[in-house]
């Protein structure tokens, strides 16, 4: 988990730092879950609903979709649920991480979270 952690955090870093950060078609915002066990269907709905809802909410997110994991490779790490928004630019997303209602959704729903993965990048 550390190893991840640390690949995670490099690649951010050389993301930011990339003098080729110019992007054709906007950012995508990669967020994948692994749900506690004692996490309920109807909490996992939830979160799922408020996700979406968020659109509503926060104009910079330009689309959003979700998915079940079904890899047949076994790399998931536990990750169920993975999501994508796409935003204009790193811009939207960095107003977007701190908007009101987006830190509403990581509190209410944090509780039956046991692990997240997220990873951006530009659209080439």
């Amino acid at each position: 988990m550390k190893k991840l952690f640390l690949l995670l955090t490099i690649l951010m870093i050389m993301t930011s730092c990339s003098t080729s950060n110019q992007s054709t078609g906007g950012l995508r915002h990669v967020v994948s879950f692994k749900f506690k066990p004692e996490a309920t269907t109807n909490q996992v709905n939830a979160l799922i609903e408020a996700f979406e809802g968020l659109q509503n909410d926060i104009p910079q997110i330009k689309a959003f979709e979700w998915g079940l994991n079904n890899s047949p490779e076994g790399l998931d790490r536990g990750m169920t649920h993975v999501f994508l928004l796409t935003f204009d630019d790193a811009k939207a997303r960095d107003e977007y991480l701190p908007h009101p209602a987006h830190k509403a959704f990581g509190e209410k729903h944090g509780p039956i979270i046991a692990d997240v993965v997220v990873v951006d990048y530009l659209i080439q």
